[in-house]
């Protein structure tokens, strides 16, 4: 109801208006624009059959095709394809060169089922034109006719004047899903590809009949391929799964580095890796970005991993310096343990380091990890009987299997063995 009104309103705008010779750069008649307006939000609104109808009046008053093709649109969205025939063959006696007309009188015959008759007329309209889009268009009205040899022929022919992609991705879907000539698809599209390079529209085509195919190592060149034109997240991350999914990480890592994508996972990578000097600079490298102190507690703990020698003070003073800093700004029990580990096992301020492991056994009273490091802690303090009794706790626990957590169960049952003798 409120469409019809719409309508019957805004065709009251329009009695009284008269048709004027057009001079250049005028409007052809009052009010143009403002009745445009009216017709464009029908058309937003979804009232395709009211904005045909403005469309064609704006046309009849102006002259201009625009309209006119605005209004046939509409007609085709609405689903009058009767009356889409009758008006864009009435039009092509005005206009009979126009190829959009012959077009939408096609887009009215195949809606028809007149398939034969829309055939012929596209058949014409593609002998003139020898675009791309017409070819698709024939090879369509084939499809619904079920001969699709004589779809893909047609195809191959225009295909092979130019290469156009288009139709070559009309030719592909016409061998893969319509005749299940699969690997013959495939090879068409990789032979475009070697020749004429890679697009997105063909690429991703071939990497769909791959994911399809499951065929990884396919797919993978293909985005890989693909990321060179088209570097978005969504290849990129493609390309990241699938080496995933391959468990080569090695491959991964360069990606990563290239790509500079994703430098939370290629942390990660280096981490698990060992190679910890780059996992440091990159570590602080996310932290200069967004100042996330856990990135400047890995960055620490990396470098100290990365050292070529534990007992460079100086270095090591850098990593407690980092450390400091970030248990400063986020307390996490992880970095805290850490931070008093390395302050007890270099000898500086050991009590000061017990005091930070104290902090992460607050969090979490039975990790066996921070219990190993207290333990160290009254080690280092000499105080071996309170070292024994938690690192029996932590034995119990986790075993001997973990080398640190044996040597350091060996040397203090060393040192009560030692003040037994004395």
């Amino acid at each position: 109801m409120i469409k019809i009104i719409f309508f019957i309103l805004i065709s009251i705008f329009f009695i009284g208006c008269h048709s004027a010779d057009v001079k250049p750069n005028q409007k052809a008649f009052e009010g143009e624009d403002r009745y445009t307006i009216f017709a464009l939000e029908a058309e937003k609104m979804g009232d395709f059959n009211s904005s045909a109808s403005l469309f064609n009046t704006i046309y009849e008053k102006s002259g201009k095709k625009e309209y006119l093709f605005r209004s046939l649109l509409g007609l085709l969205n609405s689903h009058q394809y009767e009356k889409l025939l009758q008006r864009s063959v009435k039009h092509q006696k005005d206009l009979p060169d126009d190829t959009m007309l012959i077009r939408y009188e096609i887009f009215a015959l195949i809606n028809l089922d007149r398939l034969e008759d829309a055939k012929n007329r596209a058949i014409e309209l593609v002998n003139k034109t020898k675009d791309p889009d017409d070819y698709i268009l024939v090879s369509n009205i084939y499809i619904k006719q079920n001969h699709f040899k004589t779809a893909l022929k047609y195809l191959e022919s225009a295909y092979n004047v130019n290469y156009n992609e288009k139709i070559l991705d009309k030719m592909s879907i016409i061998l893969y899903v319509n005749l299940q000539r699969k690997s013959e698809a495939l090879a068409y599209l990789e032979s475009h590809i070697r020749i004429h390079g890679c697009s997105k529209l063909i690429c991703d085509r071939l990497a769909g009949f791959y994911s399809n195919e499951n065929n990884v190592d396919g797919m993978l060149t293909t985005y890989l391929r693909l990321y060179e034109i088209d570097p978005s997240d969504e290849v990129a991350q493609n390309i990241i799964r699938l080496y995933g999914y391959k468990k080569d990480y090695s491959k991964m890592m360069i990606f990563l580095q290239d790509c500079g994508c994703d430098d939370d996972l290629l942390l990660q990578l280096y981490s698990e890796a060992k190679l910890y000097k780059k996992a440091s600079v990159l570590a602080k490298k996310l932290y200069a970005q967004n100042y996330d102190p856990q990135y400047l507690a890995q960055s620490a703990i990396y470098k100290y991993e990365g050292l070529d020698r534990k007992n460079d003070k100086k270095r090591v003073n850098e990593v407690l310096k980092d450390l400091k800093e970030a248990v400063g700004l986020d307390p996490k029990p992880l970095y805290l343990n850490y931070l008093g580990y390395l302050m007890i096992e270099h000898n500086i301020k050991v009590k000061e380091g017990m005091a930070y492991v104290r902090e992460a056994l607050k969090a979490d009273p039975n990790s066996a990890y921070y219990l190993d490091s207290l333990a160290w802690g009254y080690y280092k303090l000499h105080k071996c009987k309170t070292a024994k009794k938690i690192m029996d706790r932590v034995v119990k626990d986790i075993g001997l299997k973990e080398p640190e957590v044996k040597a350091h169960y060996k040397a203090i049952n060393q040192c009560i063995k030692e003040k037994k003798r004395k």
